[in-house]
């Protein structure tokens, strides 16, 4: 019962850390994006992905792959580290 209970804790911790960490992905990319000038349209028809595709990266709603982030760097004219910086 005991390993149970501290299970689904632990599952519970991982998603809430997952869901945080996603939030704090999405709002550097909004910060570059933003510094650069450039609007979730204009990205999003630079690496030919949807305006929506864009909106839920930046919000925390989905774990974009690695390949997106690279074409998100891409089209921020940065290299992919500077995602993950101040992270």
């Amino acid at each position: 019962m005991l390993y149970s209970i501290y299970v689904v804790c632990y599952s519970f911790t991982l998603r809430m850390e997952r869901e945080a960490l996603l939030k704090l992905l999405g709002q550097r990319i909004r910060d570059i994006r933003i510094s650069k000038g450039v609007t979730q349209a204009k990205l999003a028809a630079i690496i030919g992905k949807d305006q929506q595709t864009i909106q839920r990266i930046e919000a925390g709603n989905v774990n974009p792959t690695y390949y997106n982030l690279w074409l998100i760097a891409q089209g921020l004219d940065i290299e992919l580290e500077e995602i993950f910086k101040k992270i």
